[in-house]
């Protein structure tokens, strides 16, 4: 297999972001030539918001060893941005590459294969030192049904358990023109449905001349596309909701009823030890605000269990929050302590309890996800369809249906569920 040239391959850990710059990365290691080399070439795109995010990608970076010795194999991502030394010391890596740097073809030729020495290994600058987010235009998102435009990067917060802006750097937001060109491309190529991603996305223009709000970017989007039919938003920070956004939700029907909230927990010492900027009663009055505006709403929420000092009361706290913010998509996070953050010298809640926390919140989650199915069973969804027999509603429930193409948005009733999704029934035979 020596001389055989086997193209590259992306993995992609983490986030939405991490899938749109995917495409990016690979786009740019090919214009580098690493597809022409013998093996070819492997790139993993890693996560660092956990320690587990972290142990995956090593072991998938070894694993990918096992079946490709002959492959190049270059690890970037937010865990190769904080820990360039940790990954640079793997035997199984050949380049390791910075958040900045995994954007940029030439970067790539720094493979032993182009010339360089060998020692040269890591290639990862001060992320705080980049200010500007270029957009980087793309024709399509490979695989997918949907597309990812990014719209923001970084974030100017530092939550005590965060690494994440030490692997993104500060806020920095892509230009109002550059985005809705992206948005035009992607609907002229035929994808139905855009999915605008960032790390802090309602922090959106502030760097930018004027300061425009990610409310408006929302509206300018949906005015001059009137080709896409759906607008869809990645997790947001609702204590940062602007009033423009607020009318989008409320006037916009193109804009999908389906909001991914970055509530953390539900009590407010934790929040504030967090350094959160919202505390609980803000959440629960946002979320009523929303459904009053846009009663067919649907939210999900990252929770974290087991937080550093978190009491059994302060977790009730959070457990309840489900319920009382009216939660039906829960991400659940067991706290573990990143190296280099506050929270990590905080007293530790023990691992047992992390667990059985986690464990007790996913509990919730899925009887308010079981609820949310029962409650749809009758109605008639629109549904995009993602792979074969399975697509999203618009408030972003999958579903298990019997039509469509992958990309298509096909009109179905719900039969039922099975626990875990949606079954649909073709319209014409539930009239029949």
């Amino acid at each position: 297999m020596s001389g055989e040239r086997a193209g590259i391959d992306v993995v992609t850990f983490g986030c939405r972001l991490n899938t749109y710059e995917s495409e990016v990365m690979k786009r740019e290691a090919e214009a580098a030539g690493l597809g022409e080399l013998a093996g070819g070439a492997v790139i993993f795109n890693t996560c660092a918001v956990t320690g587990e995010a972290v142990r995956q990608a090593r072991q998938a970076i070894r694993k990918a060893r096992r079946e490709n010795p002959a492959a190049r194999i270059i690890v970037t991502g937010c865990a190769a941005q904080t820990d360039p030394a940790g990954f640079a010391g793997m035997e199984e890596v050949d380049l390791v590459l910075g958040n900045e740097e995994k954007l940029r073809a030439h970067n790539y030729r720094a493979l032993p294969d182009f010339g360089v020495n060998d020692t040269e290994k890591a290639r990862v600058n001060d992320i705080m030192s980049v200010t500007e987010t270029a957009s980087h235009m793309v024709d399509a998102i490979e695989g997918r049904a949907r597309a990812f435009v990014q719209v923001q990067n970084g974030c100017d917060h530092r939550c005590t358990f965060c690494i994440i802006p030490y692997g993104r750097g500060n806020s920095r937001s892509v230009p109002m023109g550059a985005v809705v060109e992206q948005v035009k491309r992607l609907a002229g190529n035929g994808y139905r449905e855009v999915v605008l991603s960032g790390v802090d996305m309602t922090s959106y223009g502030a760097d930018l001349p004027g300061a425009p709000r990610l409310g408006r970017l929302v509206r300018t989007i949906l005015r001059q596309v009137p080709d896409l039919d759906r607008l869809r938003l990645s997790s947001i920070d609702s204590i940062e909701a602007d009033g423009d956004l607020m009318e989008a939700i409320a006037t916009e029907p193109r804009l999908m009823p389906h909001l991914h909230l970055s509530l953390q927990a539900g009590d407010d010492m934790v929040l504030k030890r967090m350094k959160r900027r919202h505390l609980r009663d803000d959440s629960i009055r946002f979320c009523e605000d929303v459904r009053r505006l846009r009663p067919d709403i649907v939210f999900g929420a990252d929770i974290i269990a087991g937080f550093p000092t978190e009491t059994e009361a302060m977790f009730q706290n959070s457990l309840s929050i489900v319920e009382a913010c009216g939660l039906t998509h829960l991400h659940v996070f067991p706290y573990s302590p990143r190296e280099g953050t506050p929270a990590a010298r905080m007293p530790q809640v023990a691992r047992r309890t992390v667990k059985d926390r986690a464990a007790r919140l996913r509990e919730a989650g899925e009887r308010a996800h079981r609820r949310h199915l029962e409650a749809l069973a009758g109605t008639v969804q629109r549904v995009l369809v993602e792979r074969e027999g399975l697509g999203r509603t618009e408030g972003f429930t999958l579903v298990a249906l019997g039509e469509g193409e992958p990309g298509q948005i096909v009109t179905v009733r719900i039969a039922g569920h099975d626990g875990s999704r949606l079954v649909a029934e073709p319209l014409h035979a539930a009239a029949a």
